[in-house]
């Protein structure tokens, strides 16, 4: 046991501390009975790092399947490119318009305290990526938004610009283990305005790059080849799409395809600080999902009401304890 462990089974005994501890208990549980795990990635957690221990997570076996935004998709692989470019901003909180203005007028753009570098991170990846998009596009193929960061990782090309130890980037493990991922809303991200801005050019097709509908269905494939024995657990890491799109995979194929074999979600944690009332989806009691048909009666289901930067990485620990 490691000293982190021993720490945390001491002192962490009551209200979100022992939510954490039960959780991650219940996650490894979870993966001792041969369970599978979805980890959704919401948030800025790429820029914040937690590919560090996320990473080898993947490694480990220990998450066999991530939902993420497009945000979180680029921000890695920017923070493995551009590392050495960023800026960190401690006193963000006192920062005026106009010293907004003058990070944007030097090639910042800011992220709470961190601030991602235009030039060395969104157009390094740019000038590489284009050329997958339109080589796809001219041999008549289609791919998802993570398939075409795979081929970009796997092809070498961006191993002259790495600026961390490669094996703190998650998604250079997930390429690696060929991890599947889904990237809900993917347009909603630096590259999936860049893939736009070529499309309204004409340089592009929009079917050049595959859609959340068929994110769904390759889910809802990839849901029913994973979720026999002890089933497939869901951790999310904050709200939004990254968690609100996957968890909707079993109630369509049981209320809408009518596959009433579907089983539920077998596991379900949700780190997050939004508030549970006003209607926020985010901030709603897990037994809220049991009413969508998301999850069963018996499921294990756990809320920390924290701050994921701080208690993701301590649940991870617990759990590559195993």
């Amino acid at each position: 046991m490691s000293a982190i462990t021993e720490f945390i089974e001491k002192h962490f005994l009551h209200f979100n501390a022992a939510a954490l501890v039960d959780a991650s208990k219940a996650y490894k549980e979870h993966l001792n009975k041969d369970g599978k795990m979805m980890i959704t990635l919401a948030g800025a957690m790429s820029t914040a790092e937690m590919g560090i221990i996320l990473a080898e997570m993947i490694r480990q076996d220990k998450v066999h399947i991530i939902s993420c935004t497009g945000a979180n998709l680029e921000e890695d692989l920017m923070n493995l490119v551009a590392h050495s470019h960023y800026k960190r901003v401690p006193n963000y909180r006192d920062l005026s318009p106009q010293d907004e203005w003058d990070l944007l007028e030097n090639g910042f753009n800011r992220v709470t305290d961190t601030c991602i570098p235009e030039e060395e991170a969104f157009r390094r990846l740019q000038k590489h990526i284009e050329k997958l998009w339109k080589g796809a596009q001219e041999k008549g193929e289609r791919f998802f938004p993570h398939e075409y960061m795979y081929q970009m990782l796997k092809s070498g090309v961006l191993e002259q610009y790495y600026e961390i130890d490669p094996k703190n980037s998650w998604m250079l493990a997930a390429a690696e283990k060929n991890l599947p991922i889904i990237v809900p809303g993917w347009e909603d991200s630096t590259m999936g305005n860049i893939f736009a801005s070529y499309c309204i050019k004409g340089e592009l097709v929009p079917s050049t790059v595959k859609s959340g509908i068929e994110y769904m269905t390759y889910l809802a494939d990839w849901y029913r080849g994973n979720s026999s024995g002890h089933g497939v657990g869901f951790f999310q890491i904050g709200g939004g799409i990254a968690g609100d799109f996957p968890i909707c995979v079993v109630p369509m194929m049981y209320q809408d395809l009518e596959w009433t074999d579907v089983p539920f979600w077998s596991y379900f944690c949700q780190i997050s600080d939004s508030t549970t009332s006003y209607g926020s989806y985010s901030g709603a009691v897990p037994n809220e999902k049991i009413t969508w048909g998301k999850l069963d009666i018996h499921t294990p289901k756990f809320i920390v009401e924290s701050d994921a930067t701080i208690v993701a990485p301590l649940m991870f620990a617990i759990i590559l304890e195993m």
